[in-house]
This record gives structure tokens, sequence and C-alpha cells, in this order.
């Protein structure tokens, strides 16, 4: 396994895979990378010849007062992760790399970030925009894998992708959990145990409404109601969001019906956590 710390490195051993008619697959994080990253790892190795972990904690995706100064860094424990997954290259830039001075070009997209993530971080999918198309310039990749969980932004890239173009194709990989059912994050280390414990309400009322669903719950306000009522029953959970909305467009539906996404963001003392799941009725 090779790390590279620049972009002219990146694109010369990129160079060399192609000529020899290799398949690329791209995993983008941001480290401190857990089971869940290293599920991306193992289904892009499944697929592609050679696989490219890119590493870097994007500012452009963090707004003002939120956790980019903190937000967890551990280049030498991702190393021993990504080469037990198999990858073949760590792409770890410092932000001067990919944004040089002056730098003043940015991907934005009017549709799908209204709501959800986007209505309470604005300018986050701008960022996610732009350093994911950075990403697929540089690597050039055959395949990108990103997690469920983060389902807006899967969302968000796919029609990136398809609206501009992209010779790349999108995969989506599902949500792993901790064994008591919390969702895999970096941000997780933040949490103390009490928080910890606390946390859990995401995923407990995940199954509620996944429940609710396959017991023929259609009325989607409704079911976002009783998802709600349930997240207030914990003392330190703050709700930031509890949406159901369609996967096509991330706009709010009324009823269940095709293929919706309900989704949520929660407050665990000043940590934001989400969680998700797909409704099919």
């Amino acid at each position: 396994m090779e790390t590279a710390a620049t972009i002219k490195e990146v694109r010369a051993q990129i160079k060399e895979w192609k000529r020899q008619g290799l398949s690329i697959g791209l995993v983008p994080t941001m480290g401190y990378l857990h089971e869940g990253h290293g599920s991306l790892m193992k289904r892009a190795r499944e697929e592609c010849d050679r696989v490219v972990v890119s590493i870097f904690v994007n500012p452009l995706q963090f707004g003002i007062n939120e956790d980019f100064d903190r937000y967890p860094r551990d280049l030498q424990a991702d190393a021993v992760l990504c080469r037990a997954e198999g990858v073949d290259l760590i792409f770890h830039p410092e932000a001067e790399e990919m944004y040089q001075e002056g730098f003043c070009s940015f991907v934005d997209m009017d549709g799908l970030t209204g709501e959800l993530c986007g209505k309470s971080r604005p300018n986050h999918f701008r960022g996610v925009c732009t350093v994911v198309s950075k990403l697929f310039h540089i690597v050039t990749p055959d395949k990108a894998f990103f997690g469920q969980k983060d389902a807006q932004q899967l969302a968000v890239i796919r029609r990136m992708a398809r609206d501009l173009d992209m010779d790349v194709e999108i995969v989506g990989c599902p949500i792993i959990r901790e064994e008591d059912g919390l969702a895999k994050s970096s941000r997780n280390t933040y949490l103390n145990p009490e928080e910890r414990r606390a946390a859990l309400i995401l995923s407990q009322t995940i199954r509620l409404g996944r429940q609710m669903v396959e017991e023929g719950m259609t009325d989607a306000k409704a079911l976002v109601a009783a998802m709600k009522e349930n997240i207030a029953r914990e003392p330190l959970a703050k709700i930031d969001y509890v949406e159901a909305v369609s996967m096509d467009t991330i706009e709010k539906v009324d009823r269940i019906e095709g293929a919706v996404l309900v989704a949520m963001a929660v407050y665990i003392g000043k940590t934001r956590l989400i969680d998700n799941f797909i409704a099919q009725a």
C-alpha cells in the first residue's frame, strides 16, 4: 500500500494502472476510519482491481461553529485499517493541495439540498460536491463507494454525477451499526458514557419507524410525529429534523409510496448524529 500527499503522485499512479487496463474504485472519506468505512473498502476490493481511499477533512463542508478543528484525525490508525482491507493507495492531501491560493470555483446544486442536512447546514453540500468532483477528476475512478448512512449525500452525488455526465458509477452501501444498533460514525467518539447510552434513541426510533411501515403505516406525517414523540422520551436528545422525503427528489412527501427516505438528525448533548431507513410501500 502506498500513501500519496499530492495530486501529481496520484495521477501518475492512476495513469500506470490504467495503462495496465486495471479498474479503479474510490472510497472518499474524512478519515478516523471505522468498520463502516471498512465495509466500503471491502466492496470496492470485490468489484475493482485497485482501490484508492482518500482521507481529507474537507473545510468547505463545515459551517461556522461546526467541528472542523476538533474533527478526529488519526492517519496511523487509518492506514492500519486500509492495509487490512487491501487498499492500494491512500490519498491524504493537505488543504493547500486541494484548494490552492485564490481558489474560487465551486460545484453547487439547486435541487436535493433544500431539506434535511442541506436545510440545517447551509453550503454543506456545496463543499461536498466540490471536493467529490475534484476527487473524481484526480482519481478518475470507474466506481465510487458511499455509505447509506449519509443518504442525502449519496443522492446528491448520484445526481451530480448524472447531471454533469461524470463517467463514474456511484455505489451505495448499507449502514454498518454497533452491536447495540447505533450507526457507526467518527463523531461517536465525542460522546461521553451517558451520551453514548442516550444516543441509542436514534436506532431505537429507526426500528420503530420501520416497524410502523411494515405494519401498514402510509401516512408520512403520522409516522414522523410518532418518531419525534419517541425521541422526545430521551432527555439528552434534541431534534434537528425528522422527515420523510422522496428518494429521488429529497422533497417532503405526505404518503409512504414508492421509495421514501425517512431520515433524522439529532443532537445528543453537543454532538449531531444522523440515521435513516428507506421505506418501501
